[in-house]
């Protein structure tokens, strides 16, 4: 996780340990410990470590203090806290399936080899109620090839993310990929976070024959140009082998995008602005298609209008796509809402500001170049990326 969305919480690292230490009969109404446990994150001290330990070992009952202890050990794998070993392999006994899991995934953060700690995370496997995929991802980056056997039998599993990843360990373990075709195909999954999960495992599996694939998968943007460049950096591939893909993703249309779903017909314009709030990117990207090919001489304005009275200009995911639509139908009076989306800093609007340098690009108002060129070297590079381009097609290159 980018620390950038870790370090939200305004308080010091001895406020944090204070909280997390208090007792529950202490707690008053603005106590949140999950918090603090949370916010220790950004401190690898010995102090917080230990706070965190501290928190992981205290079994009261009560639901807070389970989701404090999941979230502590999650933070000690992310400070790769080798001391809290042994107490985090205490814990895959626990009762709270939760807490297994992130003691399983801290467990792999601190690439631990003892065949002991290996064979217990792989024994997991053989209870019911546990996190299959978690345990399955974990004893694949750990290169533990004693679990094979364990593994192939998850790889007819009924929940695909299980059988993806399962699928994915075997690549990576033994150089199996048959059948890997499957966890190709979830990329098209009737369910969005299948096709995530389809994604990570492909990633996982460094399949780079498929990321033409990923390209065209109907996600968000930002899971497959993050697919495409975990797989190019870890592989070392040539720009020929990838750029021209990771370029068609940043540029989003959805046109070149094999879209999964579609509408029995045409719905009104109304209607297709309201699919734009879905949390399925998939039907967002129909729904923006679907408005450039039948509703490109009106839509215009009844986006800017969403945008200023209605609550695309606060939904992150509708933002992006109101963004994207000024740009693809050459809107001019929107090029005040692309100057806004530009400069926003706010974390959760990032893709809409490089997705808006695309759209200044699309709208061809030179009044954007100085704009522009300040994200020309900006350290996202995503939006120093797609400004670039977006210069390079204002200056007629």
């Amino acid at each position: 996780m980018n620390n950038r969305f870790l370090r939200i919480y305004d308080m010091t690292e001895a406020e944090a340990i204070a909280l997390l230490d208090k007792p529950s009969h202490a707690l008053e109404g603005e106590d949140v410990r999950y918090i603090a446990a949370a916010h220790l994150v950004n401190f690898n001290t010995p102090e917080s470590r230990s706070a965190l330990m501290r928190a992981v070992a205290r079994k009261e009952e009560d639901l807070d203090n389970r989701i404090v202890r999941r979230k502590a050990a999650e933070s000690l794998g992310r400070l790769q806290a080798k001391e809290a070993i042994p107490l985090l392999v205490e814990c895959l006994a626990e009762k709270d399936r939760y807490l297994v899991e992130n003691c399983v995934w801290a467990l792999g953060e601190l690439h631990v080899q003892e065949e002991q700690i290996l064979a217990r995370i792989a024994a997991l496997l053989t209870e019911e109620e546990q996190s299959h995929r978690v345990i399955i991802q974990t004893l694949r980056k750990l290169g533990y090839r004693q679990a094979v056997p364990q593994i192939r039998q998850f790889v007819d599993h009924s929940d695909p993310g299980v059988a993806s990843a399962a699928l994915s360990a075997l690549a990576v373990l033994e150089g199996n990929f048959t059948h890997f075709n499957r966890v190709i195909d979830w990329m098209w999954h009737s369910n969005p976070m299948v096709r995530r999960m389809a994604i990570q495992d492909i990633i996982d599996a460094q399949y780079t024959a498929a990321i033409p694939l990923i390209a065209c998968a109907p996600v968000s943007l930002v899971f497959r140009v993050r697919g495409i460049k975990l797989l190019a950096e870890a592989n070392a591939l040539p720009k020929e082998q990838y750029q021209s893909y990771l370029e068609q993703c940043l540029i989003d249309h959805p046109s070149t995008l094999k879209l999964l779903h579609k509408y029995n017909e045409l719905p009104s314009l109304d209607r297709l602005i309201q699919d734009l709030y879905d949390t399925d990117f998939g039907k967002c990207y129909l729904a923006t298609l679907t408005i450039l090919q039948n509703y490109g001489a009106v839509a215009g304005a009844r986006l800017v209008q969403e945008f200023y009275a209605g609550e695309a200009r606060s939904d992150y995911g509708a933002h992006y796509h109101v963004v994207k639509l000024i740009g693809w139908l050459q809107y001019q009076p929107g090029y005040d809402i692309l100057i806004e989306a530009l400069h926003n800093k706010q974390p959760q609007f990032q893709k809409s500001r490089a997705g808006a340098a695309i759209s200044l690009g699309e709208l061809g108002d030179k009044r954007a170049i100085p704009e522009l060129e300040k994200y020309r070297h900006s350290p996202l590079w995503d939006l120093s990326y797609c400004a670039a381009m977006a210069l390079q097609k204002l200056n007629g290159g």
